[in-house]
């Protein structure tokens, strides 16, 4: 039922992707709660676009088929999504502390430059979008300021929207300017004892190279849950994982005092020429 309502390409109905700040758990709440008149009014205003599957006429008169769809969303998530939540949360979230440095270095303008060069221009007052269907989907911001939204998933076709509160959002790749292949599922994990464990370690040194190895088998990992897979001490952890970030190893982004490490593309490449 998801699938039929969100294509690859295409108009989706806005209550099947609430915007707004919230976990998955949160947001997938906030469709189960959605009215069958804003059903109807979504599946309408999609149906001028696109052709709809005819079990979607009872979203707007029958409660359980909402039901169905909130469930068959679930499902999805709990199948697809949550066993790399952490890696997605992980690589967004770097994706967004970079992108606000950029801010204080080259202002929005630099920013609008670089977040999606080959479909997005800024062109004041109007933020030009070339939507995947070749068509032109021009917003004016009109003082409202815009949302940035990275996306793990959407990286060719932008989705805007203007009429989102309170202020319109924009998606675009996340990592774009490293290209977003393989940033989501590295497809490297290692064990301790392989040769390619033994061969990281006379390269980097036996702790180093573990503590390598743990974030690339548990990406998005804190320092505590890296220096428990290790057997070392947070401390240990922490220098080690800053000596593996200056030489471009690894990524920490924080919140408040936590952190969460992942491996960089050089990591992956490291670890592939190790033998993994």
């Amino acid at each position: 039922m998801v699938l039929d309502l969100i294509p690859p390409r295409g108009w989706v109905p806005d209550f099947i992707t609430p915007s707004g700040p919230g976990t998955p758990q949160e947001l997938l709440e906030r469709v189960r709660a959605t009215t069958r008149a804003k059903a109807g009014a979504d599946l309408q205003h999609v149906a001028e676009h696109r052709s709809l599957p005819s079990w979607t006429r009872r979203l707007a008169d029958d409660p359980d088929a909402l039901c169905l769809v909130a469930d068959s969303l679930q499902h999805v998530y709990d199948c697809l999504l949550d066993p790399h939540w952490r890696r997605i949360t992980a690589v967004t979230t770097a994706d967004s502390a970079s992108r606000a440095r950029h801010v204080l270095r080259d202002g929005m303008e630099g920013v609008l430059a670089r977040v999606n060069p080959r479909r997005v221009r800024w062109n004041p007052p109007v933020l030009e979008v070339l939507m995947a269907s070749g068509t032109d989907g021009d917003l004016h911001l009109e003082g409202r300021g815009l949302l940035l939204v990275p996306s793990v998933f959407g990286v060719d076709a932008p989705v805007i929207d203007p009429d989102a509160e309170p202020q319109p959002f924009l998606t675009y790749p996340v990592g774009a300017a490293h290209g977003p292949s393989g940033a989501l599922f590295p497809g490297t994990v290692l064990s301790p004892h392989s040769p390619a464990a033994r061969s990281l370690a006379s390269l980097l040194g036996p702790t180093r190279a573990a503590v390598l190895t743990a974030v690339a088998n548990d990406p998005g990992c804190s320092t505590k849950e890296l220096a428990a897979a290790v057997g070392i001490a947070p401390a240990s952890a922490s220098e080690h994982a800053t000596t593996l970030r200056a030489a471009g190893l690894l990524h920490t982004v924080r919140h408040g005092t936590a952190a969460a490490h992942s491996t960089t593309d050089a990591a992956q490449i490291l670890l592939q020429a190790s033998g993994a």
